[in-house]
């Protein structure tokens, strides 16, 4: 008589590609994340202004202006947001993102060592691209137990 083997089926899943695919993830994820801060380095004037409304900044990404310490100009919107460009382009690019959402928030980066007539002409640039408001970035004062 013969013996029949029952073998039981193994009903389990092996999770080491997952665990691979998951940690080659991770490292992809840890060398892009630094990368992807926006913006140049300006060291901003601290002031006590009101923070921005958060629901109006999720609805229509800002078109921001940074004027670093050298006067130099950048803009986050086309081409390469880390290389300074100049007052034709960015009344160009600027123009044409009015055009499409004239809602687009406006505002401006400016160091707080770059001169105040810099920081004029950055303004008059954005309002002849068409742009009714303009907002200033600041840092927010530290808090202190003497201020009101």
């Amino acid at each position: 008589m013969s013996r029949m083997r029952h073998r039981r089926l193994m009903a389990e899943i092996n999770v080491v590609p997952y665990i691979d695919v998951m940690l080659v993830l991770l490292i992809i994820f840890m060398i892009t994340a630094p990368l992807l801060t926006q913006g140049i380095s300006v060291d901003l004037p601290r002031a006590g202004a009101e923070p921005l409304d958060p629901e109006l900044m999720r609805d229509n990404e800002p078109l921001v202006l940074s004027i670093n310490r050298e006067g130099e100009l950048f803009l986050n919107i086309g081409g390469d947001e880390e290389m300074p460009i100049d007052e034709q382009t960015v009344l160009t690019r600027t123009a044409a993102v009015l055009r499409r959402n004239s809602q687009t928030p406006v505002l401006l980066k400016a160091d707080q060592a770059v001169s105040y007539g810099r920081v004029v002409t950055g303004m008059v640039i954005l309002q002849r691209a068409g742009a009714e408001k303009v907002g200033f970035l600041t840092d927010p004062l530290a808090f202190s137990e003497d201020q009101p």
